[in-house]
């Protein structure tokens, strides 16, 4: 014996169907469907369902973010986008803003944390990345838009030159790469961060000399003359 249904009852039948299986997505399959994984972006373990999850000790490349609740936002999947809107979890500060990706394009939204990078920025030992707003985004492997402030806070010297406490400075594209252009409140210090989509970075820290012993102790440790002041150049990757 055959049932037959309406055909508007069957149509809501499998919409319901297709909502629950959607609405059921485990975040981690969804964060694997997405290319995350790819991106740098990683976590010790995924709970929950795409619309509202968690994910343990979030890493960026060797960053670490903490824990952090995840969810998808809907609106974005209209236009043919994703959105995981990321949160950290519990009191204190930590990793705040979304991970957008669609077809040909990557970036990140509104992000507001405080890093620290560790021994990723070798030339800059010691130093805490302070973002406010930040976002940006990448279109077929180039830089495609900029904005937000950026403040790094230093210890320590160079060569014996004692490194400002911090630099600041607002995000932007420059030849493909995001470019953070983070000077001291003097002028004479600046650090030149460009991050590329392939996960490379290149950071060159600039110091402008202002007596004859200081130019020699920054040649010897291995700066080079660049016009009037002295830069010392690094590169690696996340």
């Amino acid at each position: 014996m055959r049932i037959r249904l309406p055909m508007r009852r069957s149509l809501f039948f499998i919409s319901a169907f297709l909502f629950a299986l959607v609405a059921l997505l485990p975040l981690g399959l969804a964060l694997r469907w997405l290319g995350l994984d790819g991106r740098g972006f990683s976590a010790r373990e995924a709970q929950g369902s795409v619309w509202l999850g968690l994910v343990r000790e979030a890493r960026f490349g060797s960053i670490p973010l903490g824990d952090l609740e995840a969810r998808l936002r809907f609106l974005p999947l209209v236009i043919g986008r994703a959105r995981v809107d990321l949160d950290h979890s519990g009191e204190g500060e930590g990793f705040e803003g979304g991970i957008t990706v669609s077809r040909h394009a990557f970036g990140v939204d509104d992000v507001r944390a405080t890093l620290a990078p560790g021994p990723v920025f070798a030339l800059v030992p010691g130093a805490s990345f302070d973002l406010a707003d930040l976002s940006a985004h990448f279109a077929d492997g180039a830089c495609a838009g900029a904005e937000g402030l950026v403040k790094v806070g230093l210890s320590g010297d160079a060569a014996g030159i004692p490194l400002p406490r911090t630099l600041s400075g607002n995000a932007r594209c420059d030849g493909g790469a995001l470019l953070l252009p983070l000077v001291g409140q003097s002028g004479m210090e600046r650090l030149d961060l460009r991050l590329y989509e392939d996960g490379r970075y290149r950071i060159e820290l600039l110091l402008r000399p202002t007596d004859e012993a200081a130019r020699q102790r920054l040649a010897a440790a291995g700066f080079t003359a660049a016009g009037a002041a002295f830069a010392m150049r690094a590169e690696g990757r996340f």
